[in-house]
């Protein structure tokens, strides 16, 4: 879990998850983008739409747009030094997608 500005991880061992750092640290980056207490709040908005919308945790979880952008680039541990600032606002727009087809 990524609070500004700590990764808090449930054993030690994960300190050495290449993967889950990284997600971590694009969690930490989003928080920065909306200069952090914003993420927040969007973050629990958008668990809260998805929960209504399907009913079921593990899904309202993984669809949250800021944890959509962190699970598909977990394995590119290159992907914060791409450059990509709001990555996440890319996942709005399949939101979008999906809903109109």
């Amino acid at each position: 879990m990524a609070i500004f500005p700590f990764i808090l991880l449930k054993s030690a061992r994960l300190k050495n998850d290449p993967e889950i750092i990284n997600h971590e640290k694009i969690h930490l980056r989003q928080q920065l983008e909306l200069l952090v207490f914003p993420f927040y709040i969007l973050y629990f908005l958008h668990y809260l739409i998805n929960l209504i919308r399907y009913k079921k945790h593990d899904l309202a979880y993984r669809n949250i747009v800021f944890e959509k952008e962190a699970y598909r680039n977990e394995n590119n541990l290159h992907y914060l030094k791409s450059g990509n600032w709001y990555g996440w606002i890319k996942e709005l727009r399949t939101i979008k997608k999906t809903d109109t087809q």
